[in-house]
């Protein structure tokens, strides 16, 4: 180690010097002893490191005891802010998964708090005055709604199809067309959640066409499940065949073998009424007498993060017996929203216009086009005109989420230009915001997709740039 090194080392504040000006000085009176201290020493050993590495070549990179204080108290600052936050959603993709994807209705938020504010039944049958199974709060709505035999709930649908898989073809082959072999976001891979459940890969027919004659081929003594995975995060176009649910059920009476329907991102509502391609919709896949459907519950659904499984009665008593469900149940939480979710669905008119995901999908162009008109209208009356520029144009949104890959959906745009910042930087102040503004870049201006913005999200937008309009 070198003579200024050695020098700067010795000039870093002690630990009791650093704790004495904190004191003096009130700066942590809110956090206990022990924190602070470990937090001194945090900040002192980022002092010590950075003297070694080089960053700090002289005297005056040094903090003093009370210039160190302030780097604890703001460390204890940060640590007590919440990381968690609502942000808006400026980007037009309804289902954003990196945002939480579906915003919940009020009556799921509702229901929450009043679950959550004391004791619940979570698995207490009231009726009966005995222990109750926690997934039948909502099995009742499910069955109404589509039809279904029986229903059960877990955390997501990646452990939807985990569950499936290990209970109804652990040691066995699983047929799945090659075709079908996705991937969704966050690397969860069919054949990699195949392997972990202990379900041996069985792939029929090649990546563009598959006939029932290679399921017919495929299945036999070893085979203990026909799986179809819809691809709802993209689209294979050209020379394509695929078989349906309808031949591969028939194939399952015929065969003995269960058949199963991974719907990914799995609707109630037909969506084509709304103008959008064919989405198959969960009770389009249960009218096929298919053993089992699954999907998620916080993409088309519009509800909660949950992998929802309905089917038939025998096939899912098999499924609440694994061992597996305990280590992948839902909390009263979530079951709360999700029953909320659920209470929509009792008129389909009220899901599209109560849950916002949908009525987001779902809203005629001129509608969001003049909630843009008002957005702009309201920051032309904040901002000095000389500085900022703020127009609409036209664009397109989409659904995300794994859900409807090839529609775009048209939408208005507000385009705010400021010319003493760079498109950059000004999105970077935006979601620096105490209520972050998540918004697009395009063409070096920053674009608000008015599809995923509510009128009750403009105060935020609002103050959020007259501060920032302040600031420059």
């Amino acid at each position: 180690m070198d003579e200024t090194k050695k020098t700067l080392l010795r000039t870093i504040p002690k630990t009791d010097e650093v704790l004495h000006a904190i004191e003096k000085e009130h700066l942590c009176d809110d956090f206990s002893r022990p924190l602070v201290t470990d937090t001194c020493r945090a900040v002192i050993g980022d002092i010590r490191d950075g003297i070694m590495n080089g960053r700090i070549a002289s005297e005056k990179g040094v903090p003093s005891a009370g210039a160190a204080a302030g780097r604890v108290a703001e460390r204890l600052r940060a640590l007590s802010c919440y990381s968690l936050r609502r942000v808006v959603n400026a980007t037009g993709i309804v289902l954003h998964t990196n945002l939480g994807r579906a915003p919940l209705c009020e009556k799921a938020l509702a229901h929450v708090v009043d679950v959550s504010r004391g004791y619940s039944n979570l698995e207490f049958n009231l009726e009966e005055g005995r222990r109750g199974l926690r997934y039948d709060h909502v099995r009742r709505l499910l069955c109404a709604v589509t039809g279904a035999e029986d229903a059960v709930i877990v955390n997501n649908n990646a452990a939807a199809v985990l569950l499936v898989l290990n209970t109804l073809s652990e040691g066995k082959e699983t047929v799945v067309s090659r075709g079908e072999l996705v991937e969704i976001g966050g690397e969860f891979r069919i054949p990699e959640i195949m392997e972990k459940s202990g379900a041996v890969l069985r792939e029929v027919g090649t990546t563009n066409r598959t006939h029932p004659a290679d399921y017919e081929r495929a299945t036999g003594p070893v085979t203990g499940l026909i799986l179809k995975v819809h691809t709802s995060n993209f689209r294979t176009v050209g020379f394509v065949e695929e078989v349906g649910l309808p031949e591969l059920v028939a194939l399952g009476g015929r065969t003995g073998i269960a058949v199963v329907h991974d719907l990914g991102s799995g609707s109630f509502i037909g969506l084509d009424d709304y103008g959008f391609e064919r989405e198959p919709t969960v009770q389009d896949a249960l009218a096929t007498g298919v053993d089992a459907v699954t999907f998620s519950g916080d993409k088309l659904l519009g509800g909660p993060q949950a992998g929802i499984i309905l089917g038939r009665n025998e096939t899912l008593e098999r499924i609440k017996k694994n061992p597996l469900m305990r280590a992948l149940r839902i909390d009263k939480l979530t079951l709360a929203a999700l029953e909320g979710t659920l209470m929509q669905y009792l008129s389909p008119d009220r899901a599209v216009t109560g849950l916002r995901v949908l009525k987001a999908l779902t809203e005629d162009p001129g509608s969001v086009e003049a909630r843009a008109k008002k957005l702009v209208r309201k920051l032309k009356s904040r901002l000095p005109g000389d500085t900022w520029n703020v127009t609409i144009r036209k664009g397109s949104s989409l659904a995300g989420g794994g859900a409807l890959p090839a529609q775009e959906i048209p939408t208005a745009l507000v385009v705010i230009v400021c010319r003493d910042l760079s498109a950059a930087k000004l999105e970077k102040k935006f979601r620096e915001l105490p209520v972050p503004v998540i918004a697009r870049v395009f063409e070096d201006k920053v674009v608000f997709d008015m599809r995923t913005v509510e009128e009750e999200e403009f105060p935020f937008i609002l103050e959020g740039l007259a501060n920032i309009a302040g600031k420059e």
